[in-house]
């Protein structure tokens, strides 16, 4: 092979490199509108009137979650499988953000931690690496830390919308994530400086009861919980 055949040889498979990354460029796109959507829904908790609407919030983003799977499906045919890592920072950011929403909604649903598992199946992936296309324990862990953050801010708005129980239960959930965050030996660069945050966001919430506390809207609202 003379070297003008070899680099014509290369320049076909950048060239065919190129397709499949503006191929997934593309659905990808479609992606991030669907995130887009899914929070302008999640947004609206924050408002005064927001948490008398959560259920029919939730369910919302749940329907738009339909769309993820779908598109989702349509990414899973963009390249091949084998080669997922190779391509995988493409769609890295956008599946953070819709683990994100996905641990949110559940959280709002059930004020609980959604685990990987159900996280993946929400958005129509698996878990295990070597089925195909799947959540990575960083990336799912990531999305958890993005919620965290929104959960922090969700108690402060809860104060100004007169519901003074919602932050105590938010700062035992934020506690009990941080000491299971203290557990992992994160080598992840990433990972770990977005888990510094956390911190960020504990000290946040802790501000907030403890302006509750010495406000005595702590006792008020534990009373008028008793009473319900």
């Amino acid at each position: 092979m003379s070297v003008t055949e070899m680099f014509s040889h290369i320049q076909g498979f950048l060239s065919a490199d190129q397709d499949i990354r503006e191929d997934i460029r593309k659905v990808v796109q479609m992606l991030e509108q669907t995130a887009r959507e899914i929070l302008t829904v999640l947004q609206s908790v924050h408002q005064p009137s927001g948490f008398k609407e959560i259920p029919s919030k939730c369910a919302r983003a749940r329907e738009l979650f339909c769309t993820v799977r779908t598109t989702i499906a349509d990414l899973k045919t963009k390249f091949p499988m084998e080669q997922y890592y190779r391509f995988h920072e493409h769609w890295r950011f956008v599946l953070q953000r819709l683990v994100f929403l996905a641990t949110f909604v559940v959280y709002l649903e059930t004020e609980a931690l959604v685990i990987r598992e159900e996280v993946a199946k929400i958005l129509g992936i698996e878990v295990v690496r070597e089925k195909g296309f799947h959540l990575d324990v960083e990336d799912y862990l990531a999305g958890v830390l993005i919620m965290a953050s929104e959960l922090s801010r969700l108690a402060v708005n809860s104060v100004t919308s007169g519901d003074y129980t919602r932050p105590l239960r938010i700062s035992n959930f934020i506690n009990e994530l941080d000491s299971g965050f203290r557990l992992l030996n994160l080598k992840n660069d990433p990972l770990r400086k977005r888990y510094d945050g956390l911190k960020y966001d504990v000290k946040k919430i802790e501000e907030v009861v403890y302006d509750l506390s010495i406000r005595g809207l702590t006792k008020e609202a534990e009373t008028s919980g008793g009473d319900k």
